[in-house]
């Protein structure tokens, strides 16, 4: 029924079985478990193959782009082919914290779109103090991003959301958007178009209240797709079969 589109079960605070246990009670079918170098995707294949309700992401984090080489590269490549690889992602800009490297960031950024667009795939893209420079790179590489991508954590301004709404980009929402100094967010999430908006919850970070703090887990997703629900007005059951439906269509599971 429910669906998380953005995790990190490969975190060494989770016990994965004890995971996948809680979040099936609840009624989360389908997770995926988006990587942030190649150590990380890899592990994501591997949890892929041990449960069902598990696929995965493979890609580079900005923040390890310093990391991104061809042997790193040729690693990635053997895991997009893989049955349960649906995204390439977590990619993107990270302008956050420093040191950063903005001319070898948007360098790997741009090669992780050329591979998604070879390999038939969509995006799972990462932006932090980084907008400006994000939308020219969409906008100029429009060509590459056909088979799709969302903005996962989305809590940018309503201008930008249709920007990426217009580049045919799905929002993801995750725990943030509960939290009561989330205005922008809540906004955005209000009018984003329901084929186009996805829940996550980025977990081991960024619990929705009333977690806020704690240890996140794909268990709390039913709370923050009740929470958009709430906010469109739409019935709880309906809202998660559309979430579920968005991503199926994205991520072809």
């Amino acid at each position: 029924m429910y669906v998380d589109t953005h995790c990190h079960l490969d975190d060494t605070r989770f016990n994965v079985d004890e995971e996948v246990n809680s979040y099936l009670r609840v009624g989360v079918t389908k997770v995926i478990n988006v990587g942030c170098n190649a150590l990380s995707s890899k592990k994501g294949q591997e949890l892929s193959k041990k449960h069902q309700s598990i696929y995965f992401g493979a890609g580079f984090h900005p923040s390890d782009a310093n990391d991104y080489n061809q042997t790193t590269e040729d690693e990635i490549i053997k895991l997009l082919s893989d049955d349960k690889c649906v995204a390439v992602g977590e990619i993107g800009l990270d302008y956050h914290w420093e040191p950063y490297d903005k001319q070898v960031q948007q360098k790997v950024f741009l090669r992780q779109l050329e591979l998604a667009s070879e390999f038939k795939l969509p995006v799972s893209v990462h932006s932090r103090d980084a907008t400006e420079d994000m939308l020219k790179l969409l906008k100029d590489n429009k060509s590459k991003l056909a088979y799709g991508g969302v903005m996962h954590c989305f809590s940018g301004s309503t201008e930008t959301a249709k920007i990426l709404l217009d580049l045919g980009f799905y929002l993801g929402f995750g725990g943030t958007v509960t939290f009561k100094n989330a205005k922008k967010t809540v906004e955005v999430a209000s009018l984003c178009p329901n084929d186009r908006i996805l829940t996550e919850t980025d977990c081991p970070y960024l619990s929705p209240e009333p977690y806020r703090g704690q240890t996140n887990s794909p268990k709390n997703i039913p709370i923050i797709t009740s929470f958009i629900a709430k906010l469109k007005n739409i019935d709880n059951v309906e809202f998660a079969s559309i979430v579920m439906k968005n991503a199926e269509k994205l991520f072809k599971f």
